[in-house]
């Protein structure tokens, strides 16, 4: 239950999903490192360091956690992870003697937080995927409808719907791949100890069959999770940079789709509109009011996780010789919320590109207002090819594009094409049948469907 009495963060309960919370709540933080504990000794009984009936007592109690408790010894303590301890052996008195045997801090705390990182991408893997094959559907459904482009939110060229969602599902691929890459690449601690050499693991085992390095082998197949070979006290703080690089990636590639909706939904284009409910209110003052909040949403979220990567970069550089303290609080804070933002970008997204209203008739009002201009290029080729000076051409096509454009200023259709099809300069190059079909926008598209179809047979074999 909250308390209104208290800071709540938004992360708490506005941003972000459940399943996300739970992951970085601290009863799982705290049952992982109960895992933990529980194949160490598991690896430990099998060397012949701990006996059957200690191991019994610690798989018995691994999930009667008590977290209150450990953090009222916390306040004695001013240590979690020995709190932490402390509270395990209470309710495990037999083998409770044994716990940690060998270990330091972090060959608990740090082989736990890439557990959790790896739940966490999972997470945000399945819902990236998803997002994309929302993305090709619309992609297919819209592939040849055309529409105005727009270069430096200037009309441009013709291209189709289809094409531009293609845009951000391309983007959304590639941090998928890099996404997969991260996955793969960060790993555990292992067991390595104080200083990452092993020697009080080695010191344990002495005259003992087995080695630390099986004793590790085996303590990380039991958590299915591999380890650095090499490690200082922790594993590679690169691993949290990279981490919330990849979160970051997939953050701003949404922005940017956000952004353009806010864009394609303002009156002047007013092709697009984010999903927007029944009974939702736009203003509190102004009723008639529809704004893109949720894209809103996103772009600013995206715009904070964006402001975090330098310090988890600076956290690896400042992590002073085998290991400082320079990472630790602000860790706590910023890779839970940069996950929760990325779920919550994802899980907005979602929704937008489901319910995403597209206005056809306003895209065709577009398209037919300023398309006529795209063809400019191509009248001027074709009259230089019957004969005509290319300076002159250009320079006479530029006066009627300059007359057109202050005819739309004031309000009025586009004059082009019929300016075009009865100009005399041009009729002295190509005929009136030869200009019209030069006008079709469908000659203005070039291979853009196909493209975007063959992007969406990649999107199908996710």
């Amino acid at each position: 239950m909250n308390d209104f009495k208290t800071y709540q963060s938004p992360f708490s309960w506005r941003y972000g999903s459940k399943e996300m919370r739970e992951i970085f709540s601290d009863e799982n933080k705290f049952l992982t490192w109960r895992k933990i504990w529980v194949s160490l000794a598991k690896a430990q009984y099998e060397a012949g360091l701990i006996t059957k009936q200690e191991l019994n007592d610690l798989e018995k109690n691994q999930k009667n956690l008590d977290i209150e408790r450990i953090l009222e010894i916390e306040k004695e303590t001013n240590h979690d992870v020995v709190s932490a301890i402390r509270e395990f052996a209470e309710k495990a008195k037999i083998g409770g003697k044994k716990i940690h045997l060998g270990a330091t801090s972090q060959d608990i705390g740090d082989n736990a937080e890439i557990l959790r990182d790896k739940q966490a991408l999972e997470l945000v893997r399945e819902k990236l995927v998803q997002v994309i094959k929302i993305f090709g559907e619309k992609i297919e459904k819209y592939s040849e409808l055309s529409c105005m482009g727009y270069t430096h939110l200037q009309p441009a060229e013709p291209t189709t719907l289809g094409y531009r969602f293609a845009f951000y599902a391309q983007d959304l691929l590639i941090d998928l791949d890099f996404l997969d890459y991260i996955c793969k690449t960060i790993k555990g601690k292992g067991l390595k100890g104080a200083v990452g050499t092993g020697a009080s693991y080695t010191s344990l085992l002495y005259g003992k069959k087995t080695s630390a390095d099986q004793l590790e082998k085996r303590f990380l197949a039991l958590l299915d999770l591999e380890a650095v070979e090499i490690s200082s006290q922790v594993y590679p703080r690169k691993f949290d940079y990279l981490i919330l690089t990849v979160l970051n990636s997939i953050s701003s590639s949404l922005a940017k789709f956000a952004f353009d909706l806010r864009i394609m939904q303002s009156p002047g284009f007013g092709e697009w509109q984010e999903p927007f409910s029944k009974n939702q209110v736009g203003s509190s003052a102004m009723p008639f009011k529809k704004n893109p909040l949720n894209s809103e949403k996103i772009c600013s979220l995206a715009r904070y996780i964006n402001n975090l990567p330098p310090v988890l970069a600076e956290n690896a550089s400042n992590s002073l010789l085998e290991r400082t303290l320079d990472d630790s609080a602000n860790k706590r804070v910023i890779l839970p919320e940069a996950f929760l933002v990325a779920d919550e970008i994802l899980k907005t997204s979602q929704k937008i590109i489901l319910g995403i209203l597209i206005n056809e008739k306003k895209i065709k009002s577009n398209l037919d207002l300023y398309a006529p201009f795209s063809a400019v290029e191509s009248v001027i080729i074709e009259a230089v090819k019957k004969g005509a000076d290319r300076q002159e051409v250009h320079e006479h096509l530029r006066e009627l594009s300059m007359k057109s454009w202050g005819r739309i200023q004031d309000g009025e259709i586009n004059p082009m094409i019929e300016m075009l099809l009865k100009d005399a300069y041009l009729l002295r190059y190509l005929k009136s049948s030869e200009i019209e079909n030069l006008l079709d926008v469908r000659g203005h598209i070039g291979d853009a469907p196909k493209r975007a179809l063959r992007l969406v047979k990649i999107i199908r074999k996710l």
